[in-house]
This record gives structure tokens, C-alpha cells and sequence, in this order.
């Protein structure tokens, strides 16, 4: 037998290392009652950052730590929307998780899944990215920055955990709720953002229009006005004392530009309303009785 290195074992004992490197910021959760799920210390001072759907009730949360000291857990803030939500322990001196730059994944890196739901020790799934996509509407009425697809296995209880490259850098949280099929992880752009507003207000901020609408086709004419614009928004509903009604926005206008840019679907809308526009005036503009005219909208928080 020969001990020399060769690639596979110098690959082998990478992944084994990311997940020593991580054992001391991955704990058990438990607050349901069926298995026990992971989550990440997220900060020295008690933060943990965990799947919103393992949390099933919010009195008597315990939280495992690496070393087996359990912790009563309080609910700092939860978002069913993207599935995080995070608890805090009385403990200070905790190992925080390392996190990746936001762009260094890439399809096709290789990362493992790692999960605590049991005291015996971490737990870890490999694979390779296969998507990295977003903005993304998830099942659960949220919006997302992104989200990443990987052929690793989340065995059950791994919701919560970090998705983790070659190097033990967190890239992603875990979820089995989200997507369809296989679960998917929230990127770490998101997973800052989110933790940031639930850490500081409890929630996370979301901004408003207040109307409903539907994709509707625009004539030859309207559309050559607009550039070759060929769909816009029909506004089916406007909420009562809402951004979109204070601004004078009616059922029956289209919505064809907002902030500057063409809305074909509402897709395109949703992903000109990220948190940072809630407050300012944006220009938008509709179709009304046949003529383009322009409106300004203050877009608002979704109470």
C-alpha cells in the first residue's frame, strides 16, 4: 500500500476538512415535533439562523450545540417566504460560520450539505451545483435574490444546515420546502439580508404597490411607440389607500414601464421591488384610454 497523495485523496480530505471546519458553528434545533432539524451559528453573541419551517412552535426551542450543551432558544424573527427565521441562545463566545463571497459559486462547483439533527455528530451529503438562478418568487409568496440547485441529498433534518464549497465556506441555507422535487438553498446574498432584517426588526421588509394585474398584449401601434414592447400589466385591482391608488393608478390602466424599465410579465415587476426602492418616488408609466402617460409611484412596506 502507498500513502503518496493523489488528486482524489487530496479532494477527499478537502471535503472531510470543510466539515471539521464547520462542526463547531452547526447545531440542533428542536422545535417540532417530529425529528430535530439543523442550524448555523450565525453570530458570537447567541444568533442562530435556521429554516423557517422546522419551527412549529415557538416556546420551548432548544438548540445542541457542538460541544452537547443545550440551550433554551428564543424567536428573534421568522420569514415563511424564503424559509429562514432566526433564534438566539443565551451563550456568548460562539464559532459564527465563514461566509463565501456572494459571486464565487459557480455551476458545476462541488459542495456538501451538512446537517446536525442528531447529537452523534455532523452529517454531510456531496454533489455539484446544477442551477444558480434568481430572482426568484417562491411558493410561499417571497421573493428571493436567487436560489442555488444541487444534486446533494438532504437527508431528513438537514433543513437548516449550510450548503458548504470546497474550501468549508457557507454559500447557502438549506431548505426542503422550497423549490419542487429536491430542496433548494438560499444564496448567501440573501441569507445576509434576510438574517440582517430579522435580527433587527423581526421581519423582513417587503415592498408594495398594492394592485393585482394580469399580462395582456399591446396593439401594433402601442407597441412601435414602445419600442417593440409587445405585453405590458393590466391592472385588475387596486388596493385601497395603497401606493398604486394614492398615485392615481385605476383598473383598466397598463402597466408598461417601471423605474425605467419595460414590464413584460410580472416577473419583471416583482424584480424591480426589492426592499431597498420601499420610500422613493419611481417613475413608471401605464396606458390609459389608448395614450402612454406617466405616473410617479412612492413605493410602500407591505404591512
Amino acid at each position: 500500500m502507498t500513502s503518496e497523495s493523489t488528486p482524489l485523496s487530496s479532494l477527499s480530505a478537502a471535503l472531510a476538512d470543510a466539515v471539521t471546519r464547520n462542526a463547531p458553528s452547526l447545531v440542533t434545533v428542536n422545535a417540532r415535533r417530529r425529528l430535530p432539524a439543523s442550524g448555523i451559528v450565525w453570530s458570537a453573541d447567541g444568533a442562530i439562523l435556521t429554516a423557517d419551517h422546522v419551527i412549529e412552535r415557538e416556546e420551548g426551542i432548544e438548540v445542541r450545540l457542538d460541544d452537547g450543551q443545550v440551550l433554551t432558544a428564543t424567536l428573534v424573527g421568522r420569514d415563511a417566504g424564503s424559509d429562514l427565521a432566526v433564534l438566539r441562545v443565551g451563550a456568548t463566545g460562539l464559532s459564527p460560520v465563514s461566509l463565501a463571497p456572494a459571486d464565487s459559486l459557480r455551476v458545476g462547483n462541488i459542495v456538501l450539505a451538512l446537517g446536525r439533527p442528531a447529537p452523534d455528530g455532523p452529517m454531510a451529503s456531496f454533489g455539484v451545483v446544477s442551477t444558480i438562478g434568481g430572482p426568484w418568487r417562491t411558493r410561499r409568496g417571497g421573493e428571493v435574490e436567487g436560489y442555488i440547485r444541487s444534486d446533494t441529498t438532504l437527508f431528513p433534518g438537514f433543513s437548516g444546515g449550510p450548503l458548504v464549497d470546497a474550501h468549508g465556506l457557507v454559500v447557502g441555507l438549506n431548505s426542503s420546502r422550497l423549490g419542487r422535487g429536491n430542496g433548494l438553498s438560499v444564496p448567501v446574498s440573501a441569507m445576509t439580508r434576510i438574517a440582517g432584517d430579522l435580527l433587527a426588526r423581526g421581519r423582513v421588509r417587503r415592498a408594495f404597490l398594492g394592485i393585482s394585474s394580469q399580462v395582456v398584449h399591446l396593439s401594433e401601434s402601442l407597441s412601435a411607440g414602445l419600442d417593440g414592447q409587445e405585453t405590458g400589466l393590466l391592472i385588475t385591482a387596486v388596493e385601497a389607500a395603497s401606493p398604486a391608488g394614492e398615485a392615481g393608478l385605476l383598473v383598466g390602466d397598463i402597466l408598461v414601464t417601471f423605474a425605467g424599465e419595460a414590464l413584460s410579465d410580472t416577473d419583471d415587476l416583482q424584480s424591480l421591488l426589492g426592499p431597498g426602492r420601499i420610500g422613493q418616488a419611481v417613475p413608471a408609466r401605464v396606458v390609459r384610454g389608448g395614450t402612454v402617460t406617466g405616473v410617479t409611484i412612492t413605493v410602500g412596506e407591505r404591512p
